[in-house]
């Protein structure tokens, strides 16, 4: 079954979004006045519009470092966004958290931390009070290939396995762990094994293929709110740019050039304007639509820009002591 062209539409807006202000960060990045660390998903944008499509607003997301992608498409604030990376008053942390601590609690993103593998027990406390508090939202808890490898998550998984909570694990693997393969730290084996090994119900996707994956995605949602139990779904996908910053890193010979750019001819998004430009979508519309983009994401870095600074006050608030 294929998706209307309108719902297509709104996966490839969804996309182009969150491609265009990750690019923006990367080249005002250099500017020196944005206060923390960035990890880009340029490239993975498939995989949080895919999942968070089929999401409510009520429902909760919890993630990890490259959280971007995660917060925009579940329908984080942009300017609150980008006033946490430059590290003011008017950001979602207060300006105090950064790049990979953003939260909004309008949009039920809950949270995000950095730290490997350390939002998998968060997502899935998350979606425990819910159980308690007997209700039926789903938990999307985000994290990459490393993070399996991490004890924290054979425990996560039981435990939610034996309390049939409503998370779901997307495993985001992009094959690498900062500047190591998968071939490297895994055995040869699909990483899907581990969920079936905690008796949990498990899917492998394209995470490039953002149609496929949100349709398929839109049936697990919908059995998970049926029946409650946990889900993990595997959605293979590469990352353009370096583990950590702005640039791009293929001269450091931890992947090639071949790899990369194989991976590139499979861009989600220029695979869904092709798609679209087929179903007699013209040109001037997708123009129009970047520069429609690119108004809004100039709006937001000129709202972090004049915002003003967290107060030194300010420090001691909100931290668990």
């Amino acid at each position: 079954m294929n998706l209307r062209v309108e719902e297509k539409l709104l996966l490839y807006r969804q996309c182009l979004r969150i491609r265009l202000v990750e690019e923006a960060i990367a080249e005002r990045y250099v500017e020196g006045e944005m206060r923390c660390p960035v990890h880009l998903s340029i490239g993975q944008e498939g995989i949080a519009v895919a999942v968070c499509g089929n999401l409510e607003q009520s429902d909760y997301v919890v993630s990890n470092h490259r959280c971007h992608a995660h917060y925009l498409a579940k329908g984080g604030d942009l300017n609150a966004m980008i006033a946490e990376i430059h590290g003011k008053a008017t950001g979602c942390a207060k300006g105090i958290g950064g790049s990979m601590h953003l939260i909004d609690l309008a949009a039920g993103v809950q949270g995000c931390t950095p730290i490997v593998g350390s939002a998998i027990p968060l997502g899935v406390g998350v979606a425990f009070g819910v159980a308690l508090k007997g209700e039926t939202r789903v938990t999307a808890l985000f994290f990459g290939d490393a993070a399996i490898e991490e004890g924290v998550f054979h425990e996560s998984m039981n435990f939610a396995s034996l309390s049939k909570l409503r998370v779901l694990f997307v495993c985001e693997n992009n094959l690498y762990s900062v500047y190591t393969h998968l071939d490297s730290r895994q055995p040869s084996r699909e990483l899907t094994r581990m969920a079936q090994a905690h008796e949990m119900e498990h899917h492998h996707l394209d995470g490039n293929d953002v149609e496929s994956s949100y349709f398929r995605l839109n049936d697990i949602v919908a059995s998970m709110r049926r029946e409650a139990r946990p889900i993990f779904v595997q959605l293979d996908t590469y990352r353009w740019r370096e583990h950590c910053g702005p640039h791009y890193d293929n001269h450091l010979g931890y992947r090639s050039e071949e790899e990369f750019l194989s991976w590139k001819d499979r861009d989600p998004i220029d695979r869904m304007v092709r798609e679209l430009k087929q179903s007699g979508i013209p040109d001037s519309f997708f123009s129009g639509l970047e520069r429609e983009f690119m108004k809004e994401i100039d709006a937001a870095f000129a709202f972090a820009q004049t915002s003003p600074f967290p107060h030194k006050g300010q420090l001691g608030r909100h931290v668990y002591k």
